[in-house]
């Protein structure tokens, strides 16, 4: 029997077999953050139980830091608490902790990659649901629960039912100006965000093959928007040369052994999917979303759909469309807007910010606009110093923030009011997930640029076309 990528990394890790129950399965990599891990340590320690594999642990602040002045203590109670408890706990227990200030500090997702933590073919869960991300480099990587948080912390392991298996194929090449979170943000809008619930995503063809390893970060991401247990992207030179060198990553023979079972991840090319599904790149524009989640997404040329035009409830794409103050039929082109948040763990990467540079770039920022620019890591942020964005920024009207989940959820300080519209590059457009009342519309860095330079919804290409015209 032919296995597929994910068979052969789902069954190496399987310990034990539970006869019409779950695996077993072993965790290579644990990540763990301020918010989702407290109650867990505290499991631990009235069980008098301690973390079996500290150095299989790693743990980050992110959620509810603040992106100014972090220099300061923290003022907010509730997060001051949280990061303490995770600097207390993770000392307790021998778990590295990259907190407000380590050079090594940043998003959770954005921070493994960068240090070498994600690997082909590992096994990665963080009390997070786009622990997905890390499934760009051939991992299979998934969110859990608090409660998993400790069973992983004690024994390595979690019980887990084998998802079911899905490919999705993008052929051809993407359009002038569609970035990876556009082929994301189209996938879910055909299947919506239940469309590939109880399956494991594979992403295969042309384009997830030509993209960068940020941009598969990107779409790998958002594989839980769309209902997915996660998604993964067969490694290749790409993946190992990005690796590579790593702080984490193997070294000398380690890393040739590491190189020898690498390159057998792949999906054999007779191996069978329980579902597939076949897109066309030509068919791609950058993307934006108008309602309440992110299935509820368009190419930015096109209008809001009529209700009978959908599959679905009426009376709630109605009210979606009540609470964003928008009409059936209206265009999405031209809606001013109030804020623009770059950042988070979809687009808080060097290449979102290189992308959204280039549009700014001799613009100035919208007098209505409120523009957050979040990197995802000191090592991000550092590196939009030495290449000369943030002059590039500055000269624009624009300020860099310091590293954080910062705008993409309301459990910091960075929260859009009641009313405002927000572009934001983060990955959830519910009610209130920037902040009570709020109203976010998903898009590109691409597309967050041209709006904070404009004031409005725009699409990018009309700025790029102005200046290779």
């Amino acid at each position: 029997m032919s296995n597929t990528l994910f068979d052969k990394v789902w069954d190496s890790h399987v310990v034990k077999k539970i006869e019409n129950g779950p695996d077993v399965f072993f965790i290579d990599r644990h990540l763990v953050h301020e918010v989702t891990s407290p109650v867990a340590f505290l499991g631990l320690k009235n069980r008098n139980i301690p973390v079996l594999y500290p150095e299989r642990t790693f743990a980050t602040a992110d959620h509810n830091t603040p992106t100014i002045n972090q220099h300061l203590p923290v003022a907010d109670p509730l997060s001051a608490n949280q990061l303490e408890a995770l600097e207390k706990n993770a000392a307790e227990h021998g778990i590295p902790y990259w907190g407000l200030g380590h050079e090594k500090n940043g998003i959770v997702h954005v921070i493994g990659p960068e240090n070498g933590i994600t690997l082909p073919g590992a096994t990665i869960v963080c009390g997070d649901s786009h622990t997905s991300t890390h499934g760009a480099f051939g991992a299979i990587a998934f969110g859990i629960g608090t409660s998993e948080v400790e069973m992983v912390l004690s024994t390595q392991c979690i019980m887990q039912p084998k998802p079911k298996s899905m490919r999705i194929n993008i052929n051809g090449n993407l359009n002038f100006a569609v970035t990876p979170k556009d082929v994301a943000l189209y996938i879910i809008s055909k299947l919506t965000t239940s469309g590939a619930t109880g399956y494991f995503v594979e992403y295969a063809g042309d384009v997830f093959k030509n993209m960068s390893m940020e941009g598969r970060m990107t779409v790998c991401n958002l594989s839980i928007e769309m209902g997915a247990r996660g998604g993964m992207i067969a490694p290749d030179e790409k993946t190992f040369e990005y690796v590579k060198g790593k702080e984490f990553a193997p070294k000398g023979e380690d890393w040739d052994k590491a190189m020898t079972y690498w390159e057998t991840l792949y999906t054999e090319e007779d191996a069978t999917f329980d579902k597939e599904l076949t897109f066309d790149a030509a068919d791609i524009e950058p993307m934006i979303t108008y309602g309440t989640n992110p299935g509820m997404g368009t190419g930015i040329s096109n209008g809001i759909p009529m209700a009978e035009s959908l599959e679905g409830g009426v009376a709630t794409y109605k009210k979606s469309l009540a609470y964003m103050d928008f009409n059936e039929g209206e265009d999405i082109k031209g809606k001013q807007i109030d804020f623009v948040f770059l950042g988070s763990c979809t687009n808080g990467r060097i290449e979102d910010f290189r992308a959204f540079a280039s549009i700014v770039k001799g613009r100035k920022k919208a007098d209505n606009v409120t523009a957050w620019l979040v990197p995802g890591s000191h090592k991000v942020e550092d590196a939009i110093k030495q290449e000369g964005i943030l002059d590039v920024l500055h000269e624009s009207g624009f300020e860099l923030r310091e590293p954080g989940c910062s705008a993409c959820l309301a459990m910091n300080d960075d929260k859009i009011p009641a009313g405002k519209y927000a572009v934001s590059t983060s990955n959830r457009n519910f009610e209130g997930r920037q902040g009570p009342g709020a109203r976010t519309l998903l898009a590109s860095p691409l597309v967050a640029a041209a709006a904070a330079v404009t004031g409005k919804v725009t699409d990018p290409r009309e700025l790029m076309e102005m200046e290779t015209a």
